[in-house]
Protein backbone atom coordinates (compact mmCIF):
# COMPACT_ATOMS: atom_id res chain seq x y z
CA UNK A 1 0.00 0.00 0.00
CA UNK A 2 1.35 3.42 -1.00
CA UNK A 3 2.29 5.62 1.95
CA UNK A 4 3.06 9.26 2.60
CA UNK A 5 6.31 10.31 4.23
CA UNK A 6 4.37 11.13 7.40
CA UNK A 7 2.83 7.67 7.51
CA UNK A 8 6.25 6.07 7.06
CA UNK A 9 7.72 8.08 9.93
CA UNK A 10 4.87 7.25 12.28
CA UNK A 11 4.89 3.57 11.33
CA UNK A 12 8.65 3.27 11.92
CA UNK A 13 8.27 4.78 15.42
CA UNK A 14 5.08 3.04 16.57
CA UNK A 15 5.68 0.95 19.67
CA UNK A 16 2.04 -0.11 19.97
CA UNK A 17 -1.26 0.61 18.21
CA UNK A 18 -3.58 1.78 20.99
CA UNK A 19 -6.71 2.19 18.89
CA UNK A 20 -7.74 3.37 15.44
CA UNK A 21 -6.62 6.95 16.12
CA UNK A 22 -3.85 6.63 18.70
CA UNK A 23 -0.43 5.01 18.87
CA UNK A 24 2.39 4.84 21.39
CA UNK A 25 5.11 6.75 19.54
CA UNK A 26 8.84 6.43 20.22
CA UNK A 27 10.88 9.65 20.37
CA UNK A 28 14.44 9.72 19.06
CA UNK A 29 15.15 13.05 20.72
CA UNK A 30 13.42 15.11 23.38
CA UNK A 31 14.40 18.77 23.80
CA UNK A 32 13.57 20.81 26.88
CA UNK A 33 13.73 24.44 27.91
CA UNK A 34 13.51 26.15 31.26
CA UNK A 35 9.85 27.11 31.19
CA UNK A 36 8.03 23.92 30.08
CA UNK A 37 10.05 21.34 32.05
CA UNK A 38 9.90 22.22 35.80
CA UNK A 39 6.45 20.72 36.46
CA UNK A 40 7.39 17.61 34.47
CA UNK A 41 10.47 16.96 36.60
CA UNK A 42 8.43 17.62 39.74
CA UNK A 43 5.83 15.06 38.66
CA UNK A 44 8.59 12.57 37.91
CA UNK A 45 10.03 13.02 41.41
CA UNK A 46 6.63 12.71 43.10
CA UNK A 47 6.02 9.41 41.33
CA UNK A 48 9.49 8.13 42.20
CA UNK A 49 10.43 7.69 38.56
CA UNK A 50 13.70 8.34 36.75
CA UNK A 51 14.46 9.48 33.21
CA UNK A 52 14.32 6.43 30.96
CA UNK A 53 16.90 7.43 28.34
CA UNK A 54 18.97 10.44 29.47
CA UNK A 55 21.16 10.29 26.35
CA UNK A 56 18.17 11.09 24.15
CA UNK A 57 17.30 14.25 26.06
CA UNK A 58 18.76 17.73 25.61
CA UNK A 59 18.01 20.94 27.51
CA UNK A 60 18.71 24.61 26.91
CA UNK A 61 18.07 27.92 28.64
CA UNK A 62 16.74 30.25 25.96
CA UNK A 63 13.33 31.83 26.64
CA UNK A 64 13.98 33.78 29.83
CA UNK A 65 17.65 34.60 29.32
CA UNK A 66 18.74 38.26 29.01
CA UNK A 67 20.53 39.13 25.75
CA UNK A 68 22.52 42.20 26.81
CA UNK A 69 25.95 42.23 25.13
CA UNK A 70 27.97 41.35 28.24
CA UNK A 71 30.65 38.72 28.64
CA UNK A 72 29.01 36.93 31.57
CA UNK A 73 25.23 36.85 31.66
CA UNK A 74 23.31 36.85 34.92
CA UNK A 75 19.54 36.29 35.07
CA UNK A 76 18.36 39.07 37.39
CA UNK A 77 14.65 38.27 37.55
CA UNK A 78 14.19 35.96 40.59
CA UNK A 79 11.46 33.81 39.06
CA UNK A 80 13.44 33.36 35.83
CA UNK A 81 16.65 32.63 37.72
CA UNK A 82 14.80 29.94 39.68
CA UNK A 83 13.56 28.34 36.46
CA UNK A 84 17.11 28.23 35.09
CA UNK A 85 18.64 26.89 38.31
CA UNK A 86 15.94 24.23 38.63
CA UNK A 87 16.62 23.08 35.08
CA UNK A 88 20.34 22.85 35.81
CA UNK A 89 19.65 20.90 39.02
CA UNK A 90 17.30 18.47 37.25
CA UNK A 91 19.70 17.92 34.36
CA UNK A 92 22.57 17.19 36.76
CA UNK A 93 20.41 14.76 38.72
CA UNK A 94 19.37 12.81 35.64
CA UNK A 95 22.50 13.05 33.49
CA UNK A 96 20.96 15.24 30.78
CA UNK A 97 23.07 17.53 28.59
CA UNK A 98 22.30 21.21 29.27
CA UNK A 99 23.36 24.26 27.29
CA UNK A 100 23.19 26.73 30.14
CA UNK A 101 23.23 30.51 30.34
CA UNK A 102 26.93 31.08 29.64
CA UNK A 103 27.70 27.95 27.61
CA UNK A 104 29.51 28.88 24.38
CA UNK A 105 27.05 26.68 22.45
CA UNK A 106 23.94 28.13 24.12
CA UNK A 107 21.23 29.47 21.85
CA UNK A 108 17.62 29.02 20.81
CA UNK A 109 16.67 25.35 21.00
CA UNK A 110 15.49 25.14 17.38
CA UNK A 111 18.69 26.77 16.14
CA UNK A 112 21.28 24.85 18.13
CA UNK A 113 19.78 21.36 17.71
CA UNK A 114 20.33 21.32 13.92
CA UNK A 115 23.69 23.10 14.02
CA UNK A 116 24.99 20.63 16.61
CA UNK A 117 24.02 17.72 14.36
CA UNK A 118 21.24 16.43 16.59
CA UNK A 119 18.57 16.44 13.87
CA UNK A 120 18.72 13.77 11.17
CA UNK A 121 16.21 12.58 8.56
CA UNK A 122 13.68 10.04 9.74
CA UNK A 123 13.69 11.07 13.39
CA UNK A 124 10.80 11.88 15.70
CA UNK A 125 11.71 14.95 17.76
CA UNK A 126 9.58 16.29 20.60
CA UNK A 127 9.81 19.51 22.59
CA UNK A 128 7.59 21.57 24.85
CA UNK A 129 7.49 24.30 22.22
CA UNK A 130 5.13 24.57 19.26
CA UNK A 131 7.84 25.54 16.76
CA UNK A 132 9.40 22.08 16.93
CA UNK A 133 7.87 21.74 13.44
CA UNK A 134 11.15 23.38 12.31
CA UNK A 135 12.77 19.96 12.04
CA UNK A 136 10.53 18.96 9.17
CA UNK A 137 13.13 20.70 7.01
CA UNK A 138 15.28 17.59 7.55
CA UNK A 139 12.57 15.04 6.85
CA UNK A 140 12.13 14.61 10.61
CA UNK A 141 8.76 14.63 12.34
CA UNK A 142 8.95 17.33 14.99
CA UNK A 143 6.10 18.76 17.04
CA UNK A 144 5.38 20.48 20.33
CA UNK A 145 4.01 18.75 23.41
CA UNK A 146 2.48 19.85 26.72
CA UNK A 147 4.01 19.65 30.18
CA UNK A 148 2.22 16.42 31.18
CA UNK A 149 3.48 14.88 27.93
CA UNK A 150 7.02 16.08 28.73
CA UNK A 151 6.82 14.07 31.94
CA UNK A 152 5.60 10.99 30.04
CA UNK A 153 8.46 11.25 27.54
CA UNK A 154 11.03 11.66 30.32
CA UNK A 155 9.71 8.55 32.03
CA UNK A 156 9.20 6.32 28.99
CA UNK A 157 10.80 7.93 25.89
CA UNK A 158 7.37 7.48 24.29
CA UNK A 159 4.23 9.54 23.76
CA UNK A 160 0.56 8.65 23.41
CA UNK A 161 0.05 10.22 20.00
CA UNK A 162 -3.15 10.97 18.11
CA UNK A 163 -2.67 10.43 14.39
CA UNK A 164 -2.93 13.45 12.08
CA UNK A 165 -4.24 13.74 8.55
CA UNK A 166 -1.98 14.34 5.56
CA UNK A 167 -1.85 17.64 3.66
CA UNK A 168 0.21 18.21 0.53
CA UNK A 169 1.30 21.75 -0.37
CA UNK A 170 3.10 22.00 -3.70
CA UNK A 171 4.96 25.17 -4.65
CA UNK A 172 6.51 25.45 -8.11
CA UNK A 173 8.17 28.34 -9.92
CA UNK A 174 10.80 30.79 -8.69
CA UNK A 175 10.56 33.27 -5.84
CA UNK A 176 10.96 36.80 -7.27
CA UNK A 177 13.90 38.98 -6.31
CA UNK A 178 13.34 40.53 -2.89
CA UNK A 179 11.24 37.64 -1.56
CA UNK A 180 12.19 34.84 0.81
CA UNK A 181 10.86 31.72 2.50
CA UNK A 182 9.35 34.00 5.17
CA UNK A 183 7.31 35.77 2.50
CA UNK A 184 6.32 32.43 1.01
CA UNK A 185 4.98 31.03 4.26
CA UNK A 186 3.15 34.26 5.11
CA UNK A 187 1.63 34.11 1.61
CA UNK A 188 0.49 30.52 2.19
CA UNK A 189 -0.90 31.20 5.68
CA UNK A 190 -2.77 34.27 4.45
CA UNK A 191 -4.42 32.09 1.77
CA UNK A 192 -5.36 28.99 3.77
CA UNK A 193 -5.90 30.72 7.12
CA UNK A 194 -4.60 30.35 10.66
CA UNK A 195 -6.63 27.13 11.01
CA UNK A 196 -6.21 25.99 7.42
CA UNK A 197 -3.92 23.09 8.31
CA UNK A 198 -5.46 22.25 11.69
CA UNK A 199 -5.28 18.53 12.33
CA UNK A 200 -2.82 17.94 9.47
CA UNK A 201 0.85 17.26 9.00
CA UNK A 202 1.86 19.24 5.94
CA UNK A 203 4.35 17.97 3.37
CA UNK A 204 5.88 20.68 1.17
CA UNK A 205 7.04 19.71 -2.32
CA UNK A 206 7.74 21.37 -5.66
CA UNK A 207 10.57 23.07 -7.51
CA UNK A 208 10.37 26.21 -5.36
CA UNK A 209 10.80 24.13 -2.20
CA UNK A 210 13.72 22.18 -3.68
CA UNK A 211 15.44 25.50 -4.48
CA UNK A 212 15.33 26.69 -0.86
CA UNK A 213 18.41 26.54 1.34
CA UNK A 214 18.33 24.54 4.56
CA UNK A 215 17.91 27.74 6.58
CA UNK A 216 14.99 28.78 4.41
CA UNK A 217 13.36 25.36 4.73
CA UNK A 218 13.64 25.66 8.51
CA UNK A 219 11.84 29.02 8.35
CA UNK A 220 9.09 27.50 6.21
CA UNK A 221 8.52 24.49 8.49
CA UNK A 222 8.87 26.60 11.64
CA UNK A 223 5.87 28.74 10.67
CA UNK A 224 3.68 25.94 9.34
CA UNK A 225 2.30 25.69 12.87
CA UNK A 226 0.87 29.20 12.40
CA UNK A 227 -1.57 27.65 9.94
CA UNK A 228 -2.54 25.15 12.63
CA UNK A 229 -0.34 22.33 11.31
CA UNK A 230 0.59 19.55 13.72
CA UNK A 231 3.79 19.00 11.79
CA UNK A 232 5.60 19.94 8.60
CA UNK A 233 7.81 17.82 6.36
CA UNK A 234 10.12 18.16 3.38
CA UNK A 235 11.55 14.93 1.99
CA UNK A 236 15.33 14.84 2.46
CA UNK A 237 17.48 15.50 -0.58
CA UNK A 238 21.16 16.19 -1.34
CA UNK A 239 21.03 19.54 0.52
CA UNK A 240 19.78 17.83 3.65
CA UNK A 241 22.36 15.07 3.39
CA UNK A 242 25.19 17.57 2.93
CA UNK A 243 24.04 19.67 5.91
CA UNK A 244 23.62 16.71 8.25
CA UNK A 245 26.95 15.10 7.35
CA UNK A 246 28.68 18.45 7.91
CA UNK A 247 27.12 18.89 11.34
CA UNK A 248 26.63 15.33 12.61
CA UNK A 249 30.22 14.12 12.65
CA UNK A 250 29.34 10.80 14.28
CA UNK A 251 27.20 9.93 11.26
CA UNK A 252 29.72 11.21 8.73
CA UNK A 253 32.62 9.28 10.27
CA UNK A 254 30.96 6.00 11.19
CA UNK A 255 27.47 5.48 9.84
CA UNK A 256 27.25 7.47 6.59
CA UNK A 257 26.58 4.55 4.23
CA UNK A 258 23.85 3.02 6.36
CA UNK A 259 22.30 6.42 7.05
CA UNK A 260 22.20 7.39 3.38
CA UNK A 261 20.54 4.09 2.50
CA UNK A 262 17.83 4.74 5.09
CA UNK A 263 17.33 8.38 4.13
CA UNK A 264 16.80 7.48 0.48
CA UNK A 265 13.58 5.71 1.53
CA UNK A 266 12.12 8.84 3.12
CA UNK A 267 9.66 10.12 0.54
CA UNK A 268 5.96 9.91 -0.19
CA UNK A 269 5.13 7.20 -2.69
CA UNK A 270 4.00 8.47 -6.06
CA UNK A 271 0.42 7.22 -5.62
CA UNK A 272 0.15 7.99 -1.89
CA UNK A 273 -3.14 9.55 -0.79
CA UNK A 274 -3.26 12.99 0.85
CA UNK A 275 -6.38 14.15 2.66
CA UNK A 276 -5.99 17.72 1.39
CA UNK A 277 -4.00 19.38 -1.40
CA UNK A 278 -2.94 22.96 -2.16
CA UNK A 279 -0.91 24.31 -5.07
CA UNK A 280 0.91 27.66 -5.14
CA UNK A 281 3.04 29.49 -7.69
CA UNK A 282 6.18 31.01 -6.15
CA UNK A 283 6.18 33.76 -8.78
CA UNK A 284 2.99 35.14 -7.19
CA UNK A 285 4.80 35.86 -3.92
CA UNK A 286 5.73 39.42 -2.96
CA UNK A 287 7.34 40.74 0.22
CA UNK A 288 4.67 40.20 2.89
CA UNK A 289 3.79 42.07 6.09
CA UNK A 290 1.21 41.28 8.76
CA UNK A 291 -1.27 44.06 9.48
CA UNK A 292 -3.23 42.44 12.33
CA UNK A 293 -2.86 40.18 15.35
CA UNK A 294 -2.69 36.76 13.67
CA UNK A 295 -0.10 35.51 11.17
CA UNK A 296 -2.81 34.97 8.55
CA UNK A 297 -3.66 38.68 8.68
CA UNK A 298 -0.93 39.43 6.16
CA UNK A 299 -0.77 41.25 2.84
CA UNK A 300 1.85 42.07 0.20
CA UNK A 301 3.78 45.25 0.91
CA UNK A 302 1.95 46.87 -2.01
CA UNK A 303 -1.46 45.94 -0.55
CA UNK A 304 -4.12 47.82 1.38
CA UNK A 305 -5.30 47.04 4.89
CA UNK A 306 -8.58 45.07 4.52
CA UNK A 307 -12.04 46.48 5.07
CA UNK A 308 -14.05 44.57 7.71
CA UNK A 309 -17.08 44.60 5.41
CA UNK A 310 -15.15 42.54 2.86
CA UNK A 311 -14.71 39.66 5.32
CA UNK A 312 -16.13 36.34 4.20
CA UNK A 313 -17.97 35.62 7.44
CA UNK A 314 -19.02 37.16 10.74
CA UNK A 315 -16.11 35.71 12.71
CA UNK A 316 -13.53 37.05 10.25
CA UNK A 317 -15.23 40.43 10.25
CA UNK A 318 -15.11 40.60 14.05
CA UNK A 319 -11.45 39.52 14.07
CA UNK A 320 -10.63 42.23 11.53
CA UNK A 321 -12.36 44.92 13.59
CA UNK A 322 -10.55 43.84 16.75
CA UNK A 323 -7.17 43.64 15.00
CA UNK A 324 -7.57 47.14 13.55
CA UNK A 325 -8.58 48.45 16.96
CA UNK A 326 -5.49 46.95 18.56
CA UNK A 327 -2.98 47.94 15.86
CA UNK A 328 -4.43 51.41 15.31
CA UNK A 329 -4.43 50.99 11.54
CA UNK A 330 -7.09 52.28 9.18
CA UNK A 331 -8.89 49.97 6.77
CA UNK A 332 -8.30 50.77 3.13
CA UNK A 333 -4.95 52.48 3.68
CA UNK A 334 -1.53 51.28 2.53
CA UNK A 335 0.61 49.13 4.82
CA UNK A 336 3.72 50.61 3.23
CA UNK A 337 4.83 53.75 5.00
CA UNK A 338 3.48 52.88 8.47
CA UNK A 339 6.06 54.24 10.96
CA UNK A 340 7.88 51.88 13.35
CA UNK A 341 9.73 52.64 16.56
CA UNK A 342 11.41 49.26 17.02
CA UNK A 343 12.99 46.62 14.79
CA UNK A 344 13.71 43.12 16.06
CA UNK A 345 15.74 40.62 14.05
CA UNK A 346 15.97 37.23 15.75
CA UNK A 347 13.95 34.19 16.94
CA UNK A 348 13.90 30.50 15.97
CA UNK A 349 12.32 31.60 12.69
CA UNK A 350 14.97 34.01 11.41
CA UNK A 351 18.17 34.21 13.46
CA UNK A 352 20.51 31.95 11.50
CA UNK A 353 23.63 33.09 9.66
CA UNK A 354 21.82 33.29 6.31
CA UNK A 355 19.28 35.68 7.85
CA UNK A 356 21.99 37.92 9.29
CA UNK A 357 23.84 37.98 5.98
CA UNK A 358 20.66 39.18 4.31
CA UNK A 359 20.28 41.98 6.86
CA UNK A 360 23.89 43.07 6.46
CA UNK A 361 23.46 43.09 2.70
CA UNK A 362 20.61 45.59 3.01
CA UNK A 363 21.97 47.92 5.71
CA UNK A 364 25.62 48.20 4.68
CA UNK A 365 26.35 51.88 4.12
CA UNK A 366 23.08 53.00 5.73
CA UNK A 367 22.16 54.19 9.20
CA UNK A 368 19.23 53.18 11.37
CA UNK A 369 16.60 55.93 11.08
CA UNK A 370 16.38 58.50 13.88
CA UNK A 371 13.88 57.49 16.57
CA UNK A 372 14.18 53.77 15.79
CA UNK A 373 15.73 51.26 18.17
CA UNK A 374 16.93 48.23 16.22
CA UNK A 375 18.41 45.06 17.66
CA UNK A 376 19.81 41.86 16.21
CA UNK A 377 19.80 38.76 18.41
CA UNK A 378 21.64 35.83 16.81
CA UNK A 379 20.12 32.39 17.22
CA UNK A 380 23.13 30.81 18.90
CA UNK A 381 26.63 31.41 20.18
CA UNK A 382 27.97 29.74 17.05
CA UNK A 383 25.95 32.04 14.78
CA UNK A 384 27.18 35.05 16.76
CA UNK A 385 30.83 34.01 16.39
CA UNK A 386 30.42 33.29 12.68
CA UNK A 387 28.76 36.67 12.08
CA UNK A 388 31.64 38.39 13.84
CA UNK A 389 34.21 36.43 11.84
CA UNK A 390 32.47 37.33 8.56
CA UNK A 391 32.31 41.03 9.43
CA UNK A 392 28.52 41.01 9.62
CA UNK A 393 28.48 42.22 13.20
CA UNK A 394 30.72 45.16 12.30
CA UNK A 395 28.32 46.19 9.52
CA UNK A 396 25.31 45.98 11.83
CA UNK A 397 26.99 47.93 14.62
CA UNK A 398 28.22 50.61 12.20
CA UNK A 399 24.66 51.00 10.93
CA UNK A 400 23.35 51.56 14.47
CA UNK A 401 21.96 48.12 15.38
CA UNK A 402 22.37 46.66 18.86
CA UNK A 403 24.41 43.46 18.59
CA UNK A 404 23.11 41.16 21.31
CA UNK A 405 23.80 37.79 22.90
CA UNK A 406 21.76 34.75 21.71
CA UNK A 407 18.32 33.87 23.06
CA UNK A 408 14.62 34.06 22.30
CA UNK A 409 14.65 37.71 23.37
CA UNK A 410 11.77 39.88 22.16
CA UNK A 411 10.02 37.07 20.31
CA UNK A 412 7.79 36.49 23.32
CA UNK A 413 8.98 39.02 25.92
CA UNK A 414 9.66 36.48 28.69
CA UNK A 415 12.83 38.41 29.49
CA UNK A 416 13.77 42.10 29.66
CA UNK A 417 13.55 42.61 25.89
CA UNK A 418 10.00 43.82 25.25
CA UNK A 419 7.93 46.54 23.62
CA UNK A 420 6.39 49.39 25.57
CA UNK A 421 2.64 49.96 25.17
CA UNK A 422 1.92 51.50 21.79
CA UNK A 423 5.35 50.77 20.32
CA UNK A 424 5.23 49.37 16.80
CA UNK A 425 7.82 46.80 15.80
CA UNK A 426 9.02 45.36 12.49
CA UNK A 427 9.83 41.81 13.59
CA UNK A 428 11.25 38.64 12.06
CA UNK A 429 9.43 36.47 14.61
CA UNK A 430 6.60 33.99 14.05
CA UNK A 431 3.65 35.43 16.00
CA UNK A 432 1.99 38.83 16.13
CA UNK A 433 -0.62 38.12 18.82
CA UNK A 434 -1.83 40.93 21.08
CA UNK A 435 0.86 41.59 23.68
CA UNK A 436 3.16 38.89 22.30
CA UNK A 437 6.22 41.18 22.36
CA UNK A 438 5.08 43.24 25.32
CA UNK A 439 1.75 44.43 26.70
CA UNK A 440 0.23 46.91 24.26
CA UNK A 441 3.06 46.40 21.77
CA UNK A 442 2.22 46.07 18.06
CA UNK A 443 4.03 43.50 15.94
CA UNK A 444 4.37 43.39 12.16
CA UNK A 445 5.88 40.10 10.95
CA UNK A 446 8.18 40.23 7.94
CA UNK A 447 11.41 38.82 6.52
CA UNK A 448 14.85 39.84 7.81
CA UNK A 449 15.44 41.89 4.66
CA UNK A 450 12.12 43.70 5.11
CA UNK A 451 12.89 44.35 8.78
CA UNK A 452 16.28 45.75 7.77
CA UNK A 453 14.56 48.09 5.32
CA UNK A 454 12.19 49.26 8.05
CA UNK A 455 15.14 50.00 10.33
CA UNK A 456 16.82 52.15 7.68
CA UNK A 457 13.73 54.11 6.67
CA UNK A 458 11.86 54.22 9.98
CA UNK A 459 8.73 52.79 8.42
CA UNK A 460 7.41 49.64 6.77
CA UNK A 461 9.14 49.72 3.41
CA UNK A 462 9.31 47.61 0.28
CA UNK A 463 12.85 46.22 0.51
CA UNK A 464 13.03 46.11 -3.27
CA UNK A 465 13.27 49.91 -3.22
CA UNK A 466 16.42 49.72 -1.09
CA UNK A 467 18.25 47.21 -3.22
CA UNK A 468 20.12 50.09 -4.82
CA UNK A 469 22.93 52.47 -3.91
CA UNK A 470 23.09 53.90 -0.36
CA UNK A 471 22.92 57.51 -1.56
CA UNK A 472 19.66 56.74 -3.33
CA UNK A 473 18.21 55.25 -0.15
CA UNK A 474 19.03 58.32 1.89
CA UNK A 475 16.04 59.93 0.20
CA UNK A 476 13.86 57.36 1.94
CA UNK A 477 14.50 59.12 5.26
CA UNK A 478 12.90 62.31 3.96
Amino acid sequence: MAKTLYQKLVESHTVAQLDAQNVLLYADLHIMNEYTSPQAFAGLAEAGRTVAVPGQQMAVVDHIIPTHPVRVRVIQDPASALQASNLAKNCRAHGIVLFDTNDALQGIEHVIAPELGMIRPGMVVLCGDSHTTTYGAFGALGFGIGTSEVEHVLATQTLVYRLAQDMHIRVDGELPVGTTAKDLILHIISRIGAQGARGYVVEFTGSAIAALSMEARMTLCNMAVEAGARGALIAPDAKVTRYVLEHARDVAHTHASAALADWRQLFSDADAHFDAEHVFDASDVAPYVTWGTSPDQAIPITGKIPQPEAAKDVATRAATVQALRYTGLVAGTAIEGVPVQRVFIGSCTNARIEDLRAVAGIVKGYKVAPGVRAMVVPGSGAVRVQAEQEGIADILIASGFEWRQPGCSMCLAMNDDFLAPGERCASTTNRNFEGRQGRGGITHLMSPAMAAAAAITGRITDVRQLQQQPEQAEAAHV
